[in-house]
């Protein structure tokens, strides 16, 4: 049995609560990385054109209130 079929396992035999636990414990995890991915992105400049085609957008007017 590999490792993650162990982890698949052992959070199958979770009660309700704990698993809940792991649950929120696991997204905070992922949003983490998100963020870390999100910021290793803006600092290596790859959303620049993305943020200048959005602000040249705005500036021309096309955009709405939401």
């Amino acid at each position: 049995m590999s490792n993650l079929e162990q982890i698949e396992a052992a959070i199958l035999s979770l009660p309700s609560n704990e698993f809940e636990k792991l649950r929120m414990w696991f997204l905070d995890l992922d949003y983490a990385r998100w963020d870390e991915l999100i910021a290793q992105d803006i600092a290596n400049g790859k959303l620049e054109a993305f943020a200048q085609e959005a602000i040249a957008e705005f500036e021309a007017g096309h955009c709405r209130e939401i």
